[in-house]
């Protein structure tokens, strides 16, 4: 079983991630619905890319056995920000009461 505080600093990046991946699909959301092409063209592949790094992460902590492979499912079925920061702070609990 991985270190605690080593699982810690896992969830501090993911959770980092997370934060900077939600504040870009606001706007892109936004741009979305007003039709603004040359936005959605530029902070779509970034959204995208922030989204594969936090799957990524995710799938990495549950190849190491740091939580279940319900994190990275929870991540993709909510699209990425929300599943990773409500799975993060499940994650904390657990740590807490272990």
């Amino acid at each position: 079983m991985p270190e605690p505080q080593s699982t810690l600093r896992r969830l501090n990046v993911i959770r980092i991630v997370a934060a900077l991946d939600f504040l870009l699909l606001i706007p892109l959301v936004v741009a979305a619905i007003t039709h603004a092409e040359g936005v959605v063209s530029i902070l779509g592949p970034i959204h995208g890319t922030g989204f594969l790094i936090l799957l990524a992460l995710c799938a990495k902590g549950a190849a190491e056995d740091r939580w279940g492979w319900w994190y990275p499912v929870l991540v993709v079925v909510t699209l990425g920000p929300p599943g990773s920061l409500i799975g993060d702070v499940r994650i904390r609990r657990a740590l807490k009461t272990a």
